[in-house]
């Protein structure tokens, strides 16, 4: 599977490319904190996603892992074995991670919690880096067992990083909601992925 769609610019060479500037801001995290050293930024999609729903409620970013447990490339289901479809960037490096947007939901929150949410999802990345997510003992594997703890944490790390003086132009754009970024940069636009899907291998 291909690396997806590049969402068209303007002619006019206006526009502001969301998924860019993303990737950067990921990439400067993952640098400057020591409790995301272990990803691999080149080997995350970033892509967003048309909200279907203009509100402020509702997902704003989600990140898919594209192997099972421990890193498996299959998974006993039913008595089927399943697979995830492979997903490649445009030099045939291929993906661990599916890291999604939702907008212009996502831009719509406050800056604080912008950020804390690109943290909170970099943070589901196994420390392994092997395409699975970092699982917490018992049920709640994903968010642990205090989901309160869980965002204090991510708010901890995020203010972390800010005091480390990450370059403004990283993380300004997180300022602006969707229609100021509109207005102020111009269109919007990004890397639009599809969703790779569970397929049978035998």
């Amino acid at each position: 599977m291909a690396g997806g769609s590049q969402a068209q610019r303007p002619r006019d060479g206006r526009g502001f490319d969301f998924t860019l500037h993303m990737r950067r801001l990921c990439a400067d995290l993952t640098r400057r904190l020591d409790e995301l050293a272990h990803i691999d930024i080149d080997r995350v999609a970033i892509r967003f996603c048309q909200a279907r729903k203009a509100v402020r409620h509702g997902i704003h970013a989600s990140l898919t892992p594209l192997r099972f447990e421990r890193g498996e490339l299959f998974l006993r289901q039913r008595g089927r074995i399943m697979t995830v479809e492979r997903l490649y960037d445009v030099t045939g490096r291929e993906m661990l991670y599916l890291l999604s947007f939702y907008l212009p939901r996502f831009l719509e929150r406050p800056f604080e919690d912008k950020l804390t949410t690109v943290v909170h999802e970099l943070w589901h990345i196994g420390p392994a880096f092997d395409g699975d997510l970092r699982r917490h003992p018992g049920r709640c594997y994903a968010h642990s067992h205090s989901q309160k703890q869980y965002d204090a944490l991510m708010r901890e790390l995020s203010l972390k990083w800010l005091s480390l003086a990450p370059p403004p132009e990283t993380h300004d754009f997180l300022r602006f909601n969707f229609a100021e970024l509109e207005r102020t940069r111009g269109p919007i636009f990004g890397q639009k992925i599809p969703t790779p899907k569970l397929l049978r291998a035998s």
